[in-house]
Parts: structure tokens; sequence; C-alpha cells
């Protein structure tokens, strides 16, 4: 790849841009460092930490789209993330990703996904395509901590149907640059609306939405909270 000069990458990039606004790159801890294995393994065990191509390959990236005020990616930077891996973010000026249905499970007065901790370079989700949606959460997911959790960051008992809204409203009063809702959570659905389960091979992707889900009570509902939250 660092031969052809990334070629196939700026292409990708460019085919993406012209579809959405920004891009997520997956497992961004790849680019700084990967996890080598031997083709003839059965399994992950055996391998060992090879350096990714790291700033080179962003630095390419920058030079292709130089027209751009800022490269418009997200980088995916949940589960354990190196030192080395937020120092590169922070160099390249990366936004990273805090999503808010992973708060629940430690002490949510300091847990790193609670809005109230966010700071402005990231872009925030109630959860993405790999979680259940918060409804769906919320019925089939969330374990007795995470319920206690929940109670007392909202001060209140749950009202289940409320949930997707109370987060929503939270996430977009957050410091966070960026916040990013999926349409289950924006409808309010449960968990056959669910995106994709990881790990299995059949069922998923199956969601689609309808030509006309929005009422204009949502409509206007999502509006005010958009603009009293003085997002754009």
């Amino acid at each position: 790849m660092r031969k052809t000069g990334y070629q196939w990458w700026l292409d990708r990039t460019r085919h993406n841009l012209n579809l959405f606004d920004i891009v997520r790159i997956d497992h961004f801890r790849g680019f700084i460092a990967f996890w080598q294995i031997p083709a003839a393994e059965k399994t992950a065990v055996k391998g060992v930490w090879q350096p990714g191509p790291g700033d080179d390959f962003f630095h390419a990236l920058k030079k292709e789209f130089h027209h751009l005020p800022g490269l418009p990616i997200i980088a995916e930077d949940l589960g354990l993330i190196t030192d080395d891996v937020k120092e590169a973010m922070v160099r390249l000026g990366l936004p990273g990703m805090k999503v808010m249905l992973f708060a629940f499970g430690g002490d949510i007065k300091t847990h790193p996904y609670i809005p109230e901790n966010y700071t402005k370079n990231y872009a925030a989700y109630t959860g993405t395509h790999d979680n259940n949606t918060v409804l769906g959460w919320l019925t089939k997911d969330a374990g007795a901590h995470e319920l206690k959790n929940l109670e007392k960051y909202f001060v209140h008992p749950i009202i289940p149907e409320n949930l997707p809204w109370l987060m929503i409203q939270r996430l977009m009063l957050s410091a966070a640059d960026l916040v990013i809702i999926p349409m289950q959570d924006i409808l309010s659905l449960g968990h056959e609306a669910r995106m994709n389960i990881p790990g299995t091979a059949h069922g998923n992707w199956r969601w689609r939405l309808s030509a006309d889900p929005i009422s204009p009570f949502l409509t206007q509902k999502l509006r005010q909270l958009t603009e009293s939250s003085h997002r754009k």
C-alpha cells in the first residue's frame, strides 16, 4: 500500500466522501499497530504486534484532500486503547468516539462515556450499529448494576419508552462536537430493530427504515432540541 502512495485507500476514501459527509475508520488502532498472525494458524493466539503505517498514511490523506477544511474522519477508538494510539489521535487532530450505552457499568461519576465527562473533539452516540437499541438494551441487556446506575444518573425511575430521548437530550447537551443518533433510537424502537450482533453470522443488517416513519411531532421535537442545545 505504501509503495503505491496508498492509492487504494485514497480511491476508497474519495468514493465514501462522495456518499457521506464524514467517514468513520473502524479499528483505528490498527493504523498504529496491528496483530499479525501467520496464515497457517487456526486461531489468533500466536501472533506478534507490528507497526502500522501511522502518520504517513494520514499525511497522504491530508495531501489528497487538501481542499477540505480538515480530514472528515472519525477514529473508532473504543475498547482498550494504548497511549501511542491516543497520542496519534491528538497529533493528527482526529475525533474519537463516545458511546453512552457503555457508561453505566462502572462509576457514573468518573466514567469516560458519561456525557458530562466528554470533551470537545469527540463524536458521541447513544449506540452504534454493533449495539442494541437503547430500548432493546434496557429490556434485554442491562444488568442490575447498570439499571441502578441508570436510575441514579437520571434521578428517578426509568419509564422504558422515555429512555431513548432522555439519552439523546443528554448527548445533545454534552461538550462533544458531534452527536450521531441511530434512527432506531429517534423512533424509540426495541430489540427487533437492532442492526447487528457482533460475532454472529446470520440475521444481521436486515432492519430497514420505511419511507415516512418520522411524524411531524418527532421532527419538531428533534429540531427544538437541536436548536436549544446550540447545534447546527
